[in-house]
C-alpha cells in the first residue's frame, strides 16, 4: 500500500471529555491548563473567553467549577499537518487480523500534531467499514510490524495475549558504544517524570513500573554496535529508555541521553518530544497465536538500510 509524502491541511480536531470525580471541582481553565499542556494557560483563557470552549453544549467561563458528568468540547481550526511517509505494506491479511509494516516517520494514532497524517487515518481510507485498531504500540520513529485486531473479539484476545506475555516481539536497533556482553538483560522501571511542554513523559525512574528487554549483539562497529532485542514488557519507548539507561542511547534519539532520562537542552530552543525521529529502531519479528484457530503466527519485516 503506497501513498507519496504529503503536507495536508487537516478538517480540524475535537477534544471532547467527560468529568470524572478526580477531575471535578477544578475550574474550566485549570481542566485544560493541566489537561493539554501543548497550549499555554493564556491560550486557553483566550478559547474559553472566545467561546470556543463549551461546557453541555454551552459557553462557560474560565473560573466555573466542573461537576461529575459534565462535558468540555473544544473544536481546534484546521492546521496544515507535517508532511511525513504515508505508505504503509500489508504483511498478513484475514477477517480478524491484520499485521503490517510501517515506515519510520508515521505516526500510527492522532497526537502530536497528527490527525490525517497518522497510519489510523490511512487504514480508515482502506477499510471504511470495520477499521482494523492496532493491538500494541510502535513509536513514530519506529519501523517494521505492527498489529492489529479487526474485530473486537480478536482484540480481546490478542490483547490478553500481550498481558501473558505471549506476544514475541524482537526488534532491531542501532546503540552508541559497544555493550562489555554478547548477551544482557535490562530491568529498568519505567515510569512518569516531569517534562516542560508536555506535563510529563515515561523514562527510567526506580519508582517506575516493570519492564524487561534482553539483548544480543548482532554486530560491532567502530562507534556504535548493532542489537537484536525482545522485549518481554511494552512500556511506552521501553527500547529508547533501556538502552540509554545502560549507557548505550540509540544513535540519533534526540530525547532518550545516559541514564534513560532526557537529554538536557541548551539555551531556549525547542525542547525534543517522543514523537521526534532520528533513531534507529525496527520491530524485525512478531510472534503470536491466531485469536480464532490457535495456531502459531511469525512474521519478519526486513530492516532498513543500516540495520540489517
Amino acid at each position: 500500500m503506497a501513498e507519496s509524502s504529503d503536507s495536508a491541511v487537516n478538517q480540524g480536531c475535537t477534544y471532547i471529555d467527560r468529568i470524572d470525580r478526580v477531575a471535578a471541582g477544578a475550574t474550566v481553565l485549570d481542566f485544560y491548563r493541566e489537561r493539554y499542556r501543548h497550549s499555554q494557560p493564556q491560550q486557553w483563557r483566550e478559547r474559553i473567553e472566545k467561546g470556543e470552549v463549551l461546557l453541555d453544549g454551552k459557553r462557560t467561563g474560565t473560573g466555573e467549577i466542573l461537576r461529575p458528568g459534565q462535558v468540555l468540547s473544544y473544536h481546534r481550526q484546521p492546521w496544515q499537518e507535517p508532511p511525513v511517509p504515508l505508505h504503509f505494506e500489508i504483511l498478513y491479511e484475514d477477517e480478524v487480523v491484520l499485521v503490517v509494516a510501517k515506515p519510520s516517520g508515521l505516526p500510527v494514532l492522532p497526537g502530536g500534531g497528527f490527525v490525517e497524517n497518522t497510519l489510523l487515518a490511512q487504514l480508515k481510507k482502506h477499510f471504511p467499514e470495520r477499521t482494523p485498531v492496532p493491538v500494541h504500540r510502535l513509536g513514530r520513529g519506529t519501523s517494521g510490524l505492527l498489529l492489529l485486531a479487526r474485530t473486537p473479539k480478536s482484540r480481546a484476545a490478542l490483547s490478553e495475549q500481550l498481558r501473558r506475555q505471549q506476544i514475541t516481539k524482537i526488534y532491531r536497533a542501532l546503540a552508541s558504544g559497544s555493550p562489555v556482553a554478547d548477551h544482557f538483560a535490562i530491568d529498568q522501571p519505567i515510569g512518569k517524570v516531569p517534562y516542560p511542554g508536555l506535563g510529563y513523559l515515561w523514562a527510567a525512574t526506580d519508582g517506575g513500573l516493570t519492564a524487561y528487554s534482553e539483548c544480543s549483539v548482532l554486530r560491532r562497529q567502530a562507534r556504535d554496535s548493532l542489537l537484536a532485542v525482545t522485549i518481554r514488557t511494552g512500556r511506552p519507548h521501553q527500547i529508547r529508555i533501556h538502552l540509554a539507561a545502560a549507557g548505550h542511547p540509540l544513535v540519533g534519539d534526540p530525547l532518550y541521553g545516559p541514564g534513560g532520562v532526557p537529554q538536557a537542552v541548551e539555551g531556549e530552543g525547542r525542547r525534543a518530544v517522543p514523537g521526534d525521529c532520528g533513531y534507529w529502531l525496527h520491530a524485525w519479528k512478531l510472534g503470536f497465536r491466531h485469536p480464532e484457530s490457535g495456531r502459531g503466527l511469525e512474521l519478519t519485516c526486513a530492516p532498513p538500510p543500516g540495520l540489517a
